[in-house]
């Protein structure tokens, strides 16, 4: 077979994408702009280069983002293997060395003997061949406009923010104390704790700090799982304490109580030199960051790696526009796959990438388009991004809503809502690896073989 398969975007879903295809026997083109065409996030030109938090959320079983995980796992995932071997403590959660994940990556992608890495910039949508469209949250103006001329619909963003990094060795640790959640992973996680009256003067701060303007005119739509912290600060002086700065079950290990609020920093790379701010995204001016940071307990002399910043997001109206299978209806030889499609999150891009990645294939080699089983997580996605309510789409992550709930019988015998997420996940495991026994191993060998 001649005919290549085009990835456009080598971000976590496009690699997953390509990777799965080429495992598969086809030939792939992965395009990356980078580093002829610059994002305002990016900072190296590294496939799969991880721009926010490097957490993959919690991989505790009996969670909805490890049933989603532990599918990928099972579907020989390449973004999840390496995730795993690059792997840094963060007690419940995956959270990755984001250096040696993206170089691991990118290794494995251009050494693949299927695919072939293009590093130009696509400015416009394939009309032959089979192509997936990856390009994530951060997709250049051009591909944005060919995109809208698509879709009909010129609202495809919405505002996402990244959250500070901090120097390891400028942090007090005779303020600051390390800790996991109800003790969750040890002392994975370092902990500045604040009384109410350092809170008080610290969420005044936050209120009255100068942020940076937004570049467009239009009306800003903040996705509601990573608002910046002065977004949170504005809807109540208890918000952030309620929200990325609860203490709940961090306790001191000088006095065994709770403070009165908490901000946690998560180490980011193996080394252990560098501590991410989990949840403090913001778009705050840079010296207004250092100033408001500063307040702190333990960071009054912070060397901070990164600030915080803003960036748009892109993604499309997909359930007018694509298919559970991720082909778009008016075309099966395109497809989309990531946060473009209004997914959110990390794991959530891969799935669909890796789902967008074996359908391709498929439709190349004239078979019919495989979707994933509904109680699964990654059918729950797919099925929200094909079916859901078009009035006010909105980008999601894996929740245990998403999910098919269970039988009438099953709600009665398990009222516990923690049993009954076990039961969820039970049971989307075992559809789970019967549909990958009936279709995908089988059909995987099958594919191979031409």
């Amino acid at each position: 077979m001649s005919e290549y398969i085009n990835v456009i975007g080598g971000g976590l879903a496009g690699v997953e994408a390509a990777w799965q295809a080429a495992e598969l026997g086809a030939r792939v083109r992965l395009y990356e702009m980078r580093p002829v065409q610059q994002t305002p996030a990016h900072r190296t030109d590294q496939l799969a280069e991880i721009v926010c938090s490097n957490s993959l959320k919690t991989d505790e079983p009996g969670s909805a983002p490890y049933l989603l995980k532990e599918e990928l796992r099972r579907g020989g995932s390449m973004v999840l293997e390496v995730a795993h071997a690059t792997r840094v403590p963060a007690g419940a959660a995956l959270s990755v060395d984001r250096g040696k994940f993206s170089e691991m990556i990118t290794e494995r992608v251009a050494a693949h003997p299927n695919i072939e890495i293009v590093r130009e910039e696509v400015t416009a949508i394939p009309t032959e061949g089979v192509s997936i469209i990856a390009t994530g949250p951060l997709t250049s103006d051009a591909l944005t406009t060919e995109i809208i001329k698509l879709t009909g619909d010129d609202q495809l963003y919405f505002y996402d923010a990244i959250a500070p990094i901090i120097a390891a060795d400028s942090i007090d640790m005779s303020v600051a104390f390390k800790a996991a959640r109800y003790d969750k992973g040890g002392d994975d996680y370092i902990n500045c704790p604040m009384d109410r009256e350092q809170y008080e003067v610290f969420i005044d701060a936050v209120l009255h700090a100068k942020s940076v303007p937004l570049k467009r005119f239009e009306d800003t739509h903040w996705f509601e799982s990573c608002l910046p912290i002065e977004e949170i600060a504005r809807r109540g002086p208890e918000t952030l304490r309620f929200g990325p700065m609860k203490p709940k079950g961090l306790r001191h290990p000088k006095t065994g109580e709770e403070p009165w609020a908490c901000v946690q920093l998560r180490q980011e790379n193996m080394m252990a030199d560098a501590y991410g701010m989990v949840g403090f995204q913001n778009h705050l001016r840079y010296g207004e960051q250092e100033r408001v940071l500063k307040l702190i307990p333990g960071l009054e002399n912070a060397e901070f790696l990164q600030f915080g910043q803003i960036h748009r997001n892109t993604f499309i109206n997909s359930p007018k526009i694509l298919n559970e299978s991720l082909e778009t209806r008016a075309n099966p030889r395109l497809f989309f796959a990531g946060q473009i499609t209004g997914v959110e999150g990390y794991v959530e891009s891969v799935a669909t990438g890796w789902l967008a990645g074996t359908n391709a294939v498929r439709v190349l080699r004239g078979q019919t388009m495989l979707t994933a089983p509904q109680t699964s997580a990654i059918g729950a996605l797919c099925r929200y991004v094909s079916n859901v309510e078009t009035k006010n789409f909105q980008p999601v992550n894996i929740t245990f809503g998403l999910l098919e709930p269970l039988p009438v019988e099953l709600r009665k015998k398990h009222r516990n809502k923690r049993e009954r997420h076990g039961v969820q996940v039970e049971r989307a495991l075992v559809d789970w690896d019967a549909w990958l026994t009936k279709f995908y191993r089988r059909d995987a060998e099958t594919q191979r073989a031409i």
